[in-house]
């Protein structure tokens, strides 16, 4: 199950959290997923913001921890004495208890449920930095889009999963069933995990001599890192494009995350079950068109275009085509209609990941876990503004309002990412 699933099914389940506090004569807001609670007791903001702190929390510590290699810091060793294999492993565990307690949290009060909420944040916050460590070393330049593209789509996919089935558990078993159902899933893939993968080719007992050949002989993140030059990093243009991408781009995708069911509930008139259902096809849309930008990124850098006309002419359709979709749903009156239109934006914003998500890569593939954790910092502080944000707007203004931010931010990203951006190595 992918980790970006679990923060919708507890704004799907969160609207139990309104029995803390009764609805009177305070002013009212709403959560993700559409539930009213009172404003003072800041539900709707305080549930999501929680999990990004404890997510953003990670973000730097996770990439110190995954690549230093010398005895700076007691835990730093760690990751790189056991690879990326562990690290993941590890945080796969770790949100998935998580995720199993969350129900016994909510039982207790208030305060235990947002701790376990930040514990999970801190389980996922080291999954990306170990996939893009554990990718430079296992793909090659010439498949780096398709392949990030494909295992990146394992979120939209469990996305997907989540949305269809977690009513159906929730009106059959109550709402504690999903975070059951879905917390011991990890420990399938856990011991999937542990008897199939290998942090490196070199650690594969399995590869065929002339198979770990080609890849070691084609992949840029050969070495391992035994320090790191921040000052160096914080110092190209390009490491700071992609920082402020990251924030622009995260600023949309984290509100249609969270806030997709709301704008189901409150806009098209769709119940929780409706809603659901209906938000599987942008997910859907995603997945495909992940896949479909990463083959159409590697097959014109096959053909001669260079990577940096590549990964600009991607991440700019990830930055328009969100924002033109976004812009046509204040004229739309069709349910259906206004669906597919924001399928169409989900849909054009995952071809970001043959854009700014392949650029770690490109720019510094030894250091493409740090990067990553530089630029995905800004990202999910973007995430706990935006959802923080989303709850104020819809307090004093509309929807439109809303998707007018995340216009603007699209905006903000593309020009940075034109005038900044490169797909040349520029840190060794």
């Amino acid at each position: 199950m992918n980790t970006l699933f679990i923060p919708d099914e507890l704004e799907i389940s969160v609207g139990n959290l309104s029995r803390f506090y009764p609805a009177g004569k305070h002013e009212h807001c709403y959560t993700p997923n559409g539930i009213r609670v009172p404003l003072e007791s800041n539900n709707c903001r305080f549930n999501s913001i929680f999990f990004f702190l404890g997510y953003l929390l990670t973000q730097l510590i996770s990439y110190e921890l995954y690549l230093w290699h010398e005895a700076q810091v007691a835990g730093g060793i760690w990751a790189d004495t056991v690879g990326g294999k562990s690290v993941l492993g590890f945080g796969v565990v770790w949100w998935s208890i998580a995720t199993a307690l969350t129900p016994i949290a909510a039982k207790l009060g208030l305060p235990f449920l947002l701790v376990v909420r930040a514990f999970m944040g801190i389980g996922e916050g080291v999954a990306m930095p170990a996939m893009n460590n554990i990718l430079s070393k296992w793909v090659p330049v010439s498949e780096r889009s398709r392949s990030l593209a494909f295992v990146y789509s394992g979120m939209y996919l469990g996305s997907v999963t989540g949305l269809a089935f977690s009513p159906m558990l929730i009106h059959k078993f109550g709402w504690p069933s999903v975070f059951y159902s879905f917390g011991s899933l990890g420990t399938v893939w856990f011991s999937l995990w542990l008897s199939k993968a290998h942090s490196s080719p070199r650690e594969d007992p399995e590869l065929l001599p002339r198979e770990k050949k080609l890849i070691l002989c084609n992949c840029t993140s050969k070495e391992p890192v035994k320090s790191i030059p921040w000052r160096l990093i914080l110092s190209k243009s390009p490491v700071w494009a992609l920082i402020v991408s990251h924030f622009c781009h995260n600023w949309g995708t984290f509100i249609l995350l969270t806030w997709m069911p709301t704008y189901y509930h409150q806009v098209l008139k769709f119940n929780l079950t409706e809603s659901g259902l209906l938000s599987v096809l942008p997910w859907l849309t995603m997945a495909f068109s992940a896949n479909l930008g990463g083959w159409i990124a590697d097959t014109l850098v096959s053909r001669g275009v260079s990577v940096t006309m590549v990964r600009k002419i991607m991440q700019t359709i990830g930055f328009l085509g969100p924002a033109f979709f976004l812009t046509q749903l204040s004229h739309i009156d069709s349910p259906a209609m206004a669906v597919l239109c924001m399928a169409c934006s989900q849909g054009t914003d995952a071809f970001s990941q043959s854009g700014l998500y392949s650029n770690h890569l490109d720019i510094a593939p030894r250091y493409a876990g740090v990067l990553l954790g530089l630029s995905n910092t800004a990202g999910v502080l973007a995430g706990v503004l935006g959802t923080a944000a989303t709850g104020y707007i819809l307090q004093h203004g509309s929807w439109d309002d809303v998707f007018e931010v995340s216009v603007g931010l699209y905006l903000v990203g593309t020009v940075v990412w034109n005038l900044f951006s490169t797909g040349e190595k520029i840190l060794d």
